[in-house]
């Protein structure tokens, strides 16, 4: 495939910021990006928004291709509808579209990566029109109950630029042939298809009661390109979760300051 077959929507882009990041896309006369729901920050005049049924792609042509398309982004936790986003004006408009928490945003060129990436299911933020947003079943059993991310993931298919989003700072790992890299569940953002993608349990009875970590590691053998995120959401929230909701006792005593200090929350 080279970049004159390319069937789906051609967009520049620029990623803007380090920690709350935001891609802006130019978009050319006629041409359409598409965004999940909520991700839209800002546009020129000259663009227009236009609520769709599923991703807008060329598998979901007639109306059975279109509810088959919604259902499966229900399946991976998303909204029914998306946003299109079309330039109809004269010359270059640009869109700018941001992530939902502190992180990364990750440009993927489909057409370079073989046409197809397999993501965590919420990693989706942004794509060429084109591109098509669907569901990855994992086959095995216990990949499927213990993975962390059940038997779905995003898949997203086609030629075209797609941007997914992740938490923390974000690493890409290129894996050879046979070689194997154990991650935790819910920190793989995503991987190519030629991947192996397994889990395995921790093993040792003090790692399983008092290890902290889970019972299971997300295992990926290679060939193949991976993205892995540092701080997974979830992993966020239940932490922010943890401190809302816990009372210190010596907050407002006499000795609430000191106990401040030698926490560290003092200076």
């Amino acid at each position: 495939m080279n970049d004159y077959t390319r069937r789906t929507h051609e967009i520049d882009y620029r990623i803007h910021g380090e920690e709350m990041q935001c891609v802006e896309i130019e978009l050319d006369p006629q041409e359409t990006a598409i965004a999940e729901s909520g991700a839209f920050m800002m546009m020129d005049d000259g663009i227009q928004m236009e609520t769709i049924f599923g991703d807008g792609s060329a598998q979901q042509r007639g109306f059975l291709g279109k509810l088959m398309s919604a259902g499966k982004r229900v399946l991976t936790g998303e909204s029914l509808f998306m946003t299109a986003f079309t330039n109809v004006g004269h010359g270059k408009k640009r869109v700018s579209f941001a992530s939902p928490y502190p992180g990364k945003i990750i440009a993927m060129d489909l057409m370079r990566l073989g046409g197809k990436m397999i993501c965590q299911k919420d990693a989706f933020l942004a794509a060429a029109k084109g591109v098509s947003v669907g569901i990855e079943f994992q086959r095995k059993l216990g990949t499927g109950l213990f993975g962390g991310e059940g038997f779905i993931m995003q898949k997203l298919e086609g030629d075209g630029m797609a941007f997914v989003h992740a938490g923390g700072h974000i690493i890409e790992k290129e894996l050879q042939p046979g070689e194997l890299l154990k991650i935790d569940t819910g920190c793989i953002v995503a991987f190519t298809p030629s991947c192996d993608y397994d889990i395995q349990f921790v093993g040792g009875i003090k790692n399983t009661f008092f290890g902290g970590e889970g019972l299971f590691f997300a295992t990926l053998r290679g060939p193949g390109r991976v993205w892995i995120q540092s701080l997974p959401i979830s992993r966020l929230a239940s932490r922010v979760l943890q401190y809302g909701t816990y009372s210190r006792k010596e907050e407002g005593g006499m000795l609430g300051g000191l106990g401040n200090i030698l926490d560290g929350d003092g200076w």
